[in-house]
């Protein structure tokens, strides 16, 4: 007897219960129980106390910025935030006491539409928009007698105060070399293991997930190399190094993506190299012998034996040439795969289809809940409490799409604000004021960056923060109310986020899926040449083309006039810019495909687009490793490439927007 078929969870549903699996971190909760609770505490012993909450708020909000990677990174990514926030604070302060209600809604609208769109640029722009809002909508709605530049420097001082812990504490295990790098070090050490595994995976049914874990490992090291510096390269001997090292790793990233496409197994130790690659990035020191090239090279192979893959003979080739740029000490490099991310084209991405999208939707919800709230603060409907920033605030957290599907994000802040709130409802009857309070603000801020690993968890912990400091600033207890106003802010999102916009639905996707078509249409001309190309593959008739010339002698001296290293070096920021790109496109896709229904509908396809796009790029790969070994390919890589270019093409007759431009 069979048993009755289980129905399936739908997507918006499943994600909801969704939670990142990462090792606690312990330093970030460190610094988080730094942060908040002693900046509310000396507010408090200064006699400014409603100084001091706006500076908790400041060092909550860069809390939950800070995450793992390097300390020159983390200037960026909880600085500019923090400086949005402040300049948001200190508009709205301003604002909200010198407007009335119909021009104040309106300023904060402008405020949503500007933000909306800016937040379409990146993580960090995303995170910039958002505090600028809440900022905003704590200021105007967050009365208080002091100026508000005094209210803005407050919450810089916050913010500032956990960006200093993040540059000042070492981290557990960072005692190796010079603790300034060393979340620079565990990224970098993160790629040579992603190396490995991928290596591992050849030929499974995991080589997949493991290529896209490398290009995970090899966005966040690159991030965390690539913050802000005051020269234009690195400045020590211990930074140089890394740089190098980091450097070295690209050769063997793409000899393993080409082993990955390949699809053939390899000998179980071609991994060891990488691994213990890694082991000496952690602990800063030299590699120790690495196992030997257990391919030889064309020119020695016996008469008679059977054929070996290029990528594995790339990936023995570039194992050798990382042993000597880590042998060299602090090397030479060709500086990082920067991204190319100027002002025309931040500007580009804000003003595209999915910047205008976004743009209208918060600036439609944050004017809206803006609006209700000032409403409703006037009529006194839903409570004593002379504070109307919730409503908004909320808005502006829901509305954001890189947190989540919106039923997911409506699902999770709902469930968390109620939890959060009955917890503060029960502390709040026992615990003392002020010690007590300040403890509770204490404990959420060290539970912030464990608890960003699920919304709902999160809502949770920061609306216990939030309502243990308007406490301590001398409001009454009102968690009934806050639950209220969040039900509220779900139900207009909701609603917002269903309405008809101008323009086509989806932006936000479409615009990631032609980022990501560009990319791979660079890095396939640079690779393969103009359009035309696979002819003077198929003949041998290579002139002009930047591969190798000959079959024999040292990789390094066979390169043509217009090759060479510097080649190399723009193939693999050009193959590092695609992959990147495709991966963003990924997490956009799986946020749309996990929408209600009505929403999800209008980016269905684009899965299709992305998967071929990869298979493009990851052919792309091996067709460079292979044209580095014997300058030429093989008709199963013409064969793939024509697969590939017309499965898009398939996709575009089937009407869905193909990026990739007819030329490739």
């Amino acid at each position: 007897m069979s048993r009755p078929a289980v129905p399936a969870v739908p997507p918006w549903l499943a994600h909801a219960f969704r939670a990142q699996r990462e090792p606690v971190p312990w330093n970030a909760v460190c610094r988080g129980a730094l942060a908040a609770g002693p900046s509310l505490l000396a507010g408090m012993l200064l006699g400014r106390t409603a100084l001091g909450v706006l500076a908790a708020i400041g060092a909550m909000l860069a809390g939950i910025n800070d995450r793992p990677g390097g300390r020159r990174a983390s200037v960026r990514r909880l600085g500019v935030p923090a400086a949005a926030g402040a300049a948001g604070l200190l508009v709205g302060t301003y604002a909200g006491q010198g407007l009335t209600a119909v021009p104040l809604t309106l300023v904060l609208t402008a405020l949503g539409l500007a933000a909306g769109g800016i937040s379409a640029v990146g993580p960090v722009a995303s995170a910039a928009g958002t505090q600028l809002l809440v900022a905003a909508a704590v200021g105007a709605g967050m009365p208080a007698a002091d100026p508000g530049w005094q209210r803005a420097l407050a919450f810089l001082a916050g913010a500032g105060w956990l960006l200093a812990l993040r540059l000042a504490l070492p981290t557990p295990g960072s005692l190796a070399g010079d603790f300034r790098f060393d979340g620079e070090r565990a990224a970098v050490a993160g790629v040579y293991d992603a190396i490995a595994a991928l290596v591992e995976a050849a030929g499974g049914p995991h080589a997949t997930a493991r290529r896209a874990a490398l290009t995970a490992a090899l966005d966040h090291a690159q991030d965390a190399l690539a913050g802000p510096r005051l020269r234009g390269h690195a400045a020590s001997a211990a930074e140089r190094r890394l740089h190098a090292r980091f450097a070295a790793a690209l050769p063997l990233a793409e000899a393993a993506t080409a082993l990955c496409w390949a699809g053939e197994p390899v000998p179980t130790r071609a991994a060891r190299g990488p691994r213990r690659l890694a082991a000496a990035v952690r602990a800063d020191t030299g590699p120790g012998p690495l196992p030997a090239p257990h391919l030889p090279p064309a020119r020695l192979r016996a008469p008679g034996a059977p054929p070996v893959l290029p990528a594995l003979r790339a990936l023995d080739d570039a194992l050798l040439r990382a042993a000597e740029a880590f042998d060299r000490g602090e090397g030479a490099h060709r500086g990082l795969p920067v991204r190319r991310r100027g002002t025309r084209r931040a500007l580009r991405a804000a003003l595209g289809a999915g910047g205008r999208e976004y743009g209208l939707r918060v600036a439609l919800c944050f004017g809206a809940s803006a609006a209700i709230a000032q409403a409703l603060h006037h009529a006194r409907w839903y409570g004593p409490h002379t504070h109307w920033y919730w409503l908004p605030a909320t808005a502006v957290f829901l509305v954001k799409p890189d947190l989540g599907p919106l039923a997911s994000r409506v699902l999770c802040r709902a469930a968390g604000t109620v939890l959060g709130a009955l917890v503060f409802a029960g502390l709040a009857a026992a615990l003392p004021r002020p010690a007590g309070l300040i403890a509770l603000v204490t404990v959420c801020g060290a539970l912030i960056p464990v608890a960003t690993r699920h919304f709902a968890a999160l809502t949770a912990v920061v609306t216990v923060l939030v309502l243990a400091l308007v406490m301590a600033g001398g409001e009454p207890q009102a968690s009934a109310g806050r639950i209220g106003e969040t039900l509220l802010a779900c139900a207009l999102v909701l609603v917002v986020g269903h309405l008809p916009m101008p323009g086509e639905r989806g932006g936000g996707v479409r615009d990631r899926l032609a980022a990501a078509g560009g990319a791979a249409h660079a890095y396939l001309l640079h690779v393969l040449g103009p359009p035309g190309h696979e002819h003077a593959a198929e003949s041998g008739d290579h002139a002009g083309r930047r591969v190798p010339s000959g079959e024999s002698g040292d990789r390094a001296e066979r390169w043509t006039s217009g090759g060479g290293p510097d080649d190399r070096a723009e193939r693999w920021a050009l193959r590092r810019e695609a992959y990147r790109t495709l991966a963003e496109a990924r997490t956009a896709i799986s946020h749309a495909a996990a929408e209600l229904p009505a929403l999800a509908r209008h980016t269905e396809g684009t899965d299709a687009v992305a998967e071929a796009l990869e298979r493009l790029v990851d052919t792309t790969t091996a067709c460079a490793v292979h044209l580095d070994d014997t300058g030429r390919l093989t008709p199963r890589h013409l064969r793939r490439l024509r697969e590939a270019l017309a499965e898009l093409e398939r996709l575009e007759r089937r009407g869905v927007p193909v990026p990739l431009p007819a030329a490739a």
